[in-house]
Order: C-alpha cells, then sequence, then structure tokens
C-alpha cells in the first residue's frame, strides 16, 4: 500500500510579514498551528515541516515536528515541496498545506488525498470554497471553475466565470492554496518551465493545466483566515477568540 505525506513549506523570508512561520497565535508558532492540524489527518504517514531557516527548525523540533532542511533558493513552496518529495521514498501521495493556514480542516486535507487514492488517473487535487462577492474583482483572490465532474478548467485572478447578461448568477468558488500530489507528477511538473498562462496570471497551478493534468477540485466551507499581513493575523487572533 503507497504511503501519504503532509510537507508543510516555512520559510523565513516574506515581504509583508518577516518570521511568518514563528509568529505567535494565541502563545503558539503560527507554525505549530498548522502541524498540530495536520498531524490529526487519517491516514498520513509522515508529517513534514519544510525549511529553509534554522530557527523555524529549532522551534518545530521543540514542539515535536519532523523536520527537512531545503535550499534557501527555492523560487516556491512546491519547489520546497518537491526536494523533500524527492527523498520519500514508497510514498506515492504527497500533500502541501501551506505554514500560513491555521485554521485548515483534517478533513479537508484527508480528502485531497482520498480523491487521488480513489483516482489513479488523477494527478492533482485541491480546494475552494464559496467565493465573498465582495472580493470578486480583488486580483489577490483567486478564483476557479471547474467542469461537470469538479476538475479544474481555469484558475484567474480575474472575476470569473463572466455573468454576461446578469441573470445566470452563476456560482463562484474562491482557489484555496492546498494541494494534493501524485509524487511522481509532482517531480516531473517542477522540471517544466513556467507556461505563458502561468506567466500571465502568476499562477503555477496553471502550468498543470496547461500540460492536460487533471486537477479535482474538493469543495469545501471557509475555515478562516490566512496569514498573509499584520491584518490577517489581527483577524486570526478575534476569529480564534470568537471560538
Amino acid at each position: 500500500m503507497s504511503k501519504t505525506a503532509i510537507v508543510i513549506p516555512a520559510r523565513w523570508a516574506s515581504t509583508r510579514l518577516p518570521a511568518k512561520p514563528l509568529l505567535p497565535l494565541v502563545g503558539k508558532p503560527l507554525v505549530r498551528h498548522v502541524w498540530e492540524r495536520c498531524s490529526k489527518v487519517r491516514g498520513v504517514d509522515a508529517v513534514i515541516v519544510a525549511t529553509d531557516d534554522m530557527r523555524i527548525a529549532e522551534a518545530a523540533f521543540e514542539f515535536g515536528a519532523e523536520v527537512a532542511m531545503t535550499s534557501p533558493r527555492h523560487p516556491s513552496g512546491t519547489d520546497r515541496i518537491a526536494e523533500v518529495a524527492k527523498n520519500l521514498v514508497g510514498f506515492d501521495i504527497v500533500l502541501n498545506v501551506q505554514g500560513d493556514e491555521p485554521f485548515i480542516q483534517p478533513a479537508l486535507v484527508e480528502k485531497l488525498a482520498t480523491a487521488l487514492r480513489e483516482d489513479k488517473k488523477l494527478e492533482m487535487s485541491t480546494a475552494a470554497c464559496a467565493l465573498d462577492p465582495a472580493d470578486l474583482a480583488n486580483p489577490n483572490c483567486v478564483k476557479v471553475v471547474t467542469d461537470l465532474a469538479g476538475n479544474a478548467l481555469y484558475f484567474s485572478r480575474a472575476p470569473i466565470p463572466c455573468d454576461r447578461d446578469g441573470d445566470a448568477n452563476p456560482s463562484r468558488l474562491r482557489h484555496l492554496g492546498i494541494y494534493g500530489y501524485r509524487r511522481k507528477f509532482l517531480l516531473d511538473f517542477v522540471k517544466w518551465k513556467q507556461t505563458p498562462l502561468e506567466k500571465s496570471e502568476k499562477l503555477e497551478q496553471l502550468r498543470a493545466l496547461e500540460h492536460g493534468a487533471k486537477i479535482r477540485v474538493i469543495k469545501t466551507k471557509p475555515a478562516g483566515p490566512g496569514i498573509d499581513t499584520p491584518e490577517d493575523l489581527k483577524a486570526a487572533e478575534k476569529f480564534l477568540a470568537k471560538r
């Protein structure tokens, strides 16, 4: 039986929030919240924090995480994940859970893995939730449209799909930055050059679509704010205070 790993990319450098993985959220480093949630996912054989900085590694060791040191030169979290995946011999599924998603639902992570286990032709899985209409024109909020089987047709920073006559009222989806990969596909993916649509939208998942890969989109409910800015951190603290 193939094995499944969750890899949490956590880098020190961040333009908007330096040392983000170690920022305290109700007394715990942000990355610890993510790791604790991932540790509750059923059917997973390893949960690994992948970092380029010993300060993050030491903090992760202190709360009991398995750590993989990776190159500081990776252009994206996916490349960092792939470096770890090279050494995961015997593993077939690799899940990428960002280190700034402290409210990620373990059940959602399980669903991404299950989709890959049940459909052997599937190469990737990801997630989406209902889009807040206020974010429709926000380019920092990535939208996704799917086919009738739930596979991604396109990801965009633009408002998609277009409701030309204003009478269709389409259900719009916000893409969530969590991914499941078949390990072999992941290792191939990071070797491919950037593709035209990827360069235009600055969305690397489009590289997979442009190569003809099938990406299953798991629909879920919004779990809580991701952390990209100081304002997000304050919102997360308020979110936890209400629970």
